[in-house]
């Protein structure tokens, strides 16, 4: 039997117009499966709209027509269902796994029938390399697939119909038809702060006073997948009032009483004409007061404006009467958050020729040419490799000229550097420090990659009387490269060298407070953020879930492109070339441009723009953080 590479059909469909509504593909009773070639462009505008089976169908035609109906947009999979006996398509749940398969199934028949076997068996097959779990979360797990569906003849009206009475639980798709299907959305939460962070878990806020229960204002985006034709508004809604995915809940919270939903009968949310959204919600929240009404609020309007469809300027949560429990605008939802979430610096910073950090502005559209920063760092008075300014732009740490001492200087002018706040003693520069990162609560991360004694080192609001060693799960005797933290403090991306290869891998960082108020630090549960890519030789934050990295697929050569921090690509978000890239660095605002140190020097990318030059001899860029 010839294997069969399911996709995106944008030919029959563009070919039939409204007519794929009546079979303008017809499907095979019987005789071998047909070779389908999967689109490798995709197309987002495209709908598609599933068949019935039609009468008598052949086992063939009822895989086939099943495989198809997956691919559909029917919002509860009805037309898939009557592929299926009755006991089965009850017994089906397609929310429960989408899994993601290079080029669709390949089908064909798992054995021959016996004599007199009135049943039929097929195999599904191919190269999974995701899966979508029950709580929507990306979850890249390349490995071979291999499932069964079995046949048999069940009575019907019109006597017996061959339907699908075994099959693996959920939804089977191709990369093309997920990435149609498909639009990754960002829910928020709160992180923890130190002291509650050992409790852990979205719902640690619970309880229904008068008052707010969290004073975290730095939110976490946790980024999902919904289906875009299918109300993403209201998917999204439901999926930030069902809590944190598992990953990301031990480092946040919700202000969301425990078992909050939308209130029963509930079906849709729209926003009005105004862009005012109201949002009905079970008595869970009836008795939430203003302060944490608005926090509630505010997460739901940051969740939203990752659905392309809405347009959403104000919320307003109701009781379960119908009642208003309190409204936020926009405005209300920013002030309520930090800056370095709601609203990063523009400023952009690098080392000159002289190794002395310098400043521009990210706002202009031409390249200026760059002031020194006041303060040593500026001055020259030690030659540096590469730096990091912190958040609030009142201080850098910048690494000496041979990675073996980390200062921290103020930029203030007539400030002093002082004494370094670590040193490492191996005896290779490759073996020493690396670019330092800070992150939202004004703490400095460094790597110091020394072969006798590797580790991950966080200093305190960059004090080196507060340093704290991160023990670091799952390295698995590979050696970080590179770290940056995210703007929220509870995420950090690390380059890993291992076996002769380096990759983007993203931890999740936990502080515990014992009981003598000592920290400890860690970072947990490492998983894939680039999984196609074989070598990856520099990343940076680039958003909420987004990273922007340098690197080079199998085979391939070196590219820049944007990933989201589950292991997934994004779509529609092709980079323009740049030849040897050695450093990147990107601001959390989409709008503000992506700078970098290639072969031609200090170059940008403004919104819009080709790349453009600002120095030819400069090196490390970097936007506070």
């Amino acid at each position: 039997m010839a294997g069969r590479r399911r996709g995106l059909r944008t030919g029959v469909l563009l070919g039939c117009g409204a007519v794929v509504l009546s079979g303008c593909a017809s499907m095979p009773d019987n005789g071998g499966l047909q070779a389908v070639e999967a689109s490798q462009r995709p197309d987002s505008q495209v709908r598609v709209f599933a068949m019935p089976p039609r009468e008598n169908a052949g086992p063939v035609s009822i895989v086939e027509g099943f495989l198809e109906a997956l691919t559909s947009d029917d919002p509860q999979y009805t037309m898939a269902r009557k592929y299926l006996t009755e006991k089965a398509a009850k017994g089906w749940h397609p929310e429960e796994r989408t899994t993601v398969l290079t080029d669709g199934p390949s089908t064909g028949p798992a054995s021959r029938p016996s004599a007199g076997e009135e049943g039929r068996t097929f195999r599904l097959s191919g190269h999974q390399v995701a899966f979508v779990d029950q709580q929507q979360a990306y979850r890249p797990d390349g490995t071979s697939y291999s499932k069964t569906l079995h046949l048999v003849q069940e009575n019907g009206p019109k006597g017996k119909q061959w339907r699908i009475d075994g099959l693996p639980q959920g939804v089977l798709l191709g990369q093309s038809d997920f990435q149609r299907i498909y639009q990754s959305v960002n829910k928020y939460y709160f992180a923890l702060d130190e002291e509650s962070s050992g409790g852990g878990g979205a719902q640690s806020g619970g309880g229904s006073g008068s008052g707010s229960t969290s004073r975290q204002k730095r939110l976490v985006a946790d980024p999902v997948y919904v289906r875009q034709w299918i109300d993403p508004l209201t998917q999204t809604v439901r999926a930030l009032l069902a809590g944190p995915t598992h990953w990301l809940n031990p480092v946040v919270t919700t202000t969301f009483p425990s078992d909050t939903r939308l209130r029963k009968g509930v079906k849709s949310l729209a926003p009005d004409d105004e862009n005012s959204l109201k949002v009905p919600l079970n008595a869970k929240a009836d008795h939430v007061g203003q302060a944490r009404c608005k926090e509630m609020a505010a997460q739901l309007l940051f969740s939203l404006r990752d659905v392309t469809s809405a347009n959403v300027s104000q919320i307003e949560l109701q009781r379960s009467n119908g009642s208003q429990l309190c409204v936020l605008s926009e405005s209300g939802a920013e002030a309520l958050v930090e800056p370095s979430t709601s609203g990063p610096s523009d400023d952009q910073y690098f080392l000159d020729d002289k190794g002395r950090l310098v400043q521009m502005s990210g706002t202009s559209r031409t390249a200026k040419d760059p002031e020194r920063v006041p303060g040593p760092l500026g001055d020259g008075e030690q030659r540096m490799r590469s730096v990091a300014v912190s958040r609030d732009e009142t201080q850098a740490a910048a690494v000496s000229n041979n990675g073996s001492a980390l200062f921290v200087g103020s930029l203030v002018a007539g400030a002093s550097l002082g004494d370094p706040v670590v040193r490492s003693n191996a005896k290779s520069e490759q073996d020493r420090l690396t670019t330092p990162s800070w992150d939202g609560l004004g703490d400095l991360w460094v790597a110091d990659r020394d072969p006798k004694k590797p580790r991950l080192l966080m200093f305190g609001r960059g004090m080196a009387n507060e340093i704290h060693e991160a023990d670091v799960s799952g390295l698995d005797g590979g050696r970080i490269e590179a770290v940056k933290v995210s703007a929220d403090g509870v995420r950090i991306a690390l380059l890993v060298a291992d076996k002769g290869k380096t990759t983007l891998r993203i931890g999740r960082v936990e502080r515990d407070s014992g009981l003598d108020g000592k920290v400890t630090v860690s970072v947990d549960e490492l998983r894939a953020a680039a999984p196609q890519m074989e070598e990856v030789t520099a990343m940076s934050w680039a958003g909420g879930s987004r990273l922007v990295v340098v690197g080079r697929e199998s085979g391939g050569v070196q590219q820049l492109s944007y990933v989201q921090c589950d292991g997934s690509a994004p779509t529609g978000q092709a980079l323009p070339g740049l030849t040897g890239v050695k450093e990147i660095a990107a601001s959390e605002d989409d709008r503000l441009p992506l700078v970098a140190h290639s072969d031609d020097g200090i170059v940008r990318l403004p919104p819009g723009l080709p790349w453009q030059t600002v120095l030819k001899d400069g090196t490390a860029p970097v936007y506070p953080g």
